[in-house]
């Protein structure tokens, strides 16, 4: 995994020290952790102190999910550990669909165990029988060897099982998850109002669908308890999450911060730096658009994303230069979205395509009969909150956030046609998919 990571030393007001979960990894790159160095580093799990009381460690913590719900983690377990008719599964999400997040793969590539010592607590502390890390196919043979490594060693009381993940947006939602590992679909989600995942899941039995970096956090809460968490971050929002920041540097980079830091310090930026973006996308495509002034103000919490209608989601920052055209840029991740969805419902099936095509016309045909921000809202209207999941719900807040904070492009697009720009290399990551690829240059060229 050759991601680079910040890892820049830094102290908090309550004596935590950064970093945390990136401790020992170099900057550029290099081999995975392993686990005599794991041990070395952060000492043995002890699965006795786990059995007592880790939901209550967690929940003192203040720990939440950071695979983009943030969702109290203690409030989640105890939901699942109280269905005690059969014995729960432990499911480390490490799908990552979101094309424009590293963070995931980074810790399944370079600090598996710690990645596993938190899934095995969570088997542990709630009392499952099978324990299932989720994975991208590219990361399974590392986790193999990671899992083998511990078998060895006798880590882990409950076998380790390695699955792959399909490459898809959607693979890691969590009723998706357990569509895929029980084989009944392409991994997309269930109809919203089935009977919760932490009721009924993997195999019919209560199950655990948790982040990969939610467990590594769970992996040092668990050694070091809740007051070394709440040592750096706030008191509403303790301890650190990882971002991935994409237009900061040449290529995209893994930064551990403290939750509640001005974002301006975790990026690096000022005013004058700040000038050289568009704006700034949070949370990846199912968030939101910001401007830059107010990007400047946004401390690193989910209530502060929130309050300007974005989101911090799965720890995505993408800072957009003044070389792209913010509307094409738009317009390729709509179509991709669209092409990702499940099909399962009117708003993916039929909404999605119209909205990608009413994207691309006012990126690429602002001319057009069909090109106007009047048409995208109306279509935006008509797929929120309706679809089976809350895949269309994400596609509307990009696309409307996206109209509100360029709006003097689409007035430039609409009065003038489209910029010069639009025929620029894509700067969002996007998987490499020829139909998209194809559909980008036909529009260009039209």
């Amino acid at each position: 995994m050759s991601t680079p990571v910040r890892t820049r030393q830094t102290r908090g007001p309550r004596g935590g020290v950064l970093p945390r979960l990136l401790a020992g990894l170099e900057p550029a790159g290099g081999e995975p952790v392993g686990l005599g160095e794991h041990l070395a580093r952060w000492g043995s799990l002890d699965l006795g102190r786990l059995r007592g009381g880790l939901v209550d460690e967690l929940e003192a913590g203040g720990l939440v999910g950071h695979g983009g719900a943030w969702f109290p983690v203690a409030t989640k377990w105890r939901s699942v550990g109280a269905r005690r008719l059969r014995r729960p599964v432990v499911v480390a999400n490490g799908a990552e669909g979101e094309p424009a997040s590293m963070k995931d793969a980074l810790l399944l590539a370079r600090l598996p165990h710690l990645v596993l010592d938190g899934a095995t607590s969570a088997a542990v502390a709630l009392g499952a029988t099978r324990v299932v890390a989720y994975v991208p196919a590219g990361l399974v043979p590392g986790v193999q060897r990671a899992v083998a490594a511990r078998r060895h060693h006798g880590l882990d009381p409950v076998e380790i099982e390695v699955v792959d993940a399909p490459d898809a947006f959607l693979a890691g939602q969590e009723s998706a998850v357990v569509s895929a590992l029980d084989g009944r679909h392409d991994a997309v989600p269930s109809f919203v109002g089935l009977q919760p995942v932490r009721e009924r899941g993997v195999g019919g039995r209560p199950t655990l669908v948790q982040n990969v970096e939610t467990l590594a956090h769970v992996a040092l809460i668990a050694r070091l308890g809740a007051p070394w968490f709440r040592s750096l971050g706030t008191d509403r929002a303790p301890g650190t999450m990882l971002l991935t920041v994409t237009g900061r540097s040449e290529e995209p980079t893994v930064v551990e911060a403290p939750l509640g830091a001005p974002l301006r310090d975790v990026l690096g930026l000022s005013s004058g730096t700040a000038s050289e973006y568009r704006g700034a996308l949070l949370g990846g495509y199912g968030g939101g658009w910001v401007s830059m002034s107010t990007l400047l103000e946004l401390d690193l919490t989910e209530t502060s994303a929130r309050h300007r209608r974005s989101s911090l989601g799965a720890g995505v920052v993408a800072l957009l230069p003044r070389s792209v055209c913010p509307l094409a840029e738009m317009a390729r991740v709509v179509r991709y979205m669209e092409q990702q969805g499940a099909g399962q419902c009117g708003p993916c099936v039929h909404g999605l395509g119209a909205l990608a095509e009413a994207a691309e016309a006012l990126a690429f045909r602002p001319r057009s009969p069909g090109a106007s921000v009047e048409r995208i809202r109306e279509l935006c209207a008509l797929v929120e909150g309706r679809g089976a999941c809350r895949h269309p719900d994400g596609v509307a807040r990009f696309v409307l956030s996206a109209c509100s904070v360029f709006g003097d492009e689409v007035a430039t697009h609409l009065r003038h046609g489209p910029c010069q720009m639009t025929g620029a290399r894509g700067f969002l990551p996007l998987p490499a998919s020829r139909s998209a690829r194809t559909r980008v240059r036909e529009l260009r060229a039209w």
